[in-house]
């Protein structure tokens, strides 16, 4: 098994270099990177500021961004929302977006992807969601970051950590989980409905997620079948080195993820830097600055744990475990025929080629004892991935057929 790290951050630390060292030539000082001078202000043909700009973004270390959330007006008064820390464990923490003095609001779960970015991918997910609900969220923690101590994470804690969750938050809980979540917290839920347990949420609202993704065929279902387990341990997991508090640690690092994902769309990746190059050249900020924003967030990643990435792959999209019916996690059978009380609803994009129309849609079939009246399927016409979970069509046309979901289950609407 290859360390990729240790080569990661060499040219890490000499691109880091290489751009002092122009700094140092002066031909431009950390203030004005990206300030868009053009050729005829540089005096020269070929603008470096643009292009050490480009270069430096391509190389520096996103860290976590902030959630950066705005106050939200219900019924005339204005709500600050503040981030309350309800459980803190290894490798998640569970936290809670208080409006102190607000009305009484449906609890929702925000369960946030891991698969590589960062729970804040989702802020306008829950800025949208704080209008109406009362949210909480799983917040995932770069695995590079936990100590070796801590012990391992895979499918199987993943599972127990959304149980949990349900447990700590209580009764009357509506659940709403973007892209990979969506099997593990339907596991979750079939395991509390076979044991007929009081906390069940209210409501599960799949979004854009890998049911069963022998429907859609997307290129990450093809990616990931078309390698074996052992070819994915021996290129894609790697050790991580001081001095993160991770060391030791065995993941699937951030900056492999990145890699996987705009390989995926490479020539729409490409043609985006080109325009933002120019954008640059050509001293256009209004462009160039909705390229960056757009960008500091996808290339903020996190580390995976090997063993949750792994079984998660082969759980997943090589082995199909929930549509197939031979699901388990810790001997426990995962029946999703058990679910009668919790309502179900799915979303999808049709521009989606991450999760295609249908491979969501599927856990209806999946699910034949949940009534009819309380399920539904909703297909957002014009919208990609993204799109699903942020964006204007997100807050205009998906959240308030949500909303409408979650009051009819509510007993409101």
């Amino acid at each position: 098994m290859p360390n990729l790290y240790p080569g990661y951050e060499s040219v890490r630390r000499v691109a880091s270099q290489f751009h002092d060292w122009m700094v140092g030539l002066g031909y431009t000082t950390p203030a004005d990177l990206g300030s868009g001078r053009s050729n005829k202000e540089s005096g020269v043909g070929f603008d470096p500021n643009a292009f050490f700009t480009v270069l430096e973004r391509a190389t520096r270390t996103y860290e976590r961004p902030e959630f950066a959330l705005h106050p939200v007006s219900i019924q005339g008064h204005e709500y600050d929302p503040e981030i309350e820390v309800i459980q803190d464990r290894p490798f998640c923490r569970l936290i809670h977006f208080r409006k102190s003095g607000a009305p009484k609001q449906p609890k929702l779960l925000i369960v946030a992807p891991l698969s590589g970015h960062f729970a804040s991918l989702l802020r306008d997910t829950i800025q949208t969601s704080l209008q109406d609900c009362d949210v909480y969220l799983t917040e995932w923690k770069n695995a590079r970051d936990v100590p070796l101590e801590s012990g391992g994470f895979d499918l199987d804690d993943y599972i127990d950590y959304i149980i949990d969750d349900f447990k700590i938050i209580g009764g009357d809980l509506h659940v709403l989980s973007v892209c990979q979540p969506v099997v593990p917290v339907m596991a979750a839920i079939a395991l509390l409905a076979a044991e007929n347990a009081p906390f069940q949420p209210r409501s599960a609202i799949m979004m854009g997620g890998p049911i069963d993704t022998r429907v859609g065929s997307s290129v990450v279902a093809r990616f990931a079948e078309s390698n074996s387990l052992e070819w994915f341990q021996n290129n894609m997991i790697s050790v991580v080195p001081a001095p993160y508090s991770g060391k030791g640690r065995k993941v699937c690092p951030g900056f492999v993820i990145l890699t996987s994902f705009v390989s995926m769309n490479v020539k729409r990746h490409w043609q985006a830097h080109l325009k933002y190059l120019k954008d640059l050249f050509e001293g256009e900020r209004v462009h160039a600055r909705i390229h960056e924003k757009f960008y500091d967030e996808y290339q903020s990643v996190m580390d995976l744990p090997a063993e949750y990435f792994l079984q998660t792959l082969k759980t997943v999209f090589q082995e199909h475990h929930l549509p197939r019916g031979c699901m388990n996690s810790r001997g426990r059978k995962v029946d999703l025929a058990a679910i009668t009380s919790t309502a179900l609803m799915t979303v999808e994009g049709e521009l989606d080629d991450i999760s295609p129309p249908g491979e969501t849609q599927a856990l209806h079939g999946l699910c034949p004892n949940v009534p009819q009246d309380r399920r539904d399927h909703y297909l957002q016409p014009g919208v990609g991935h993204y799109g699903v979970f942020s964006g204007h069509l997100w807050r205009e046309q998906i959240f308030p057929r949500i909303l409408s979901f979650i009051q009819k289950t509510e007993g409101l609407a």
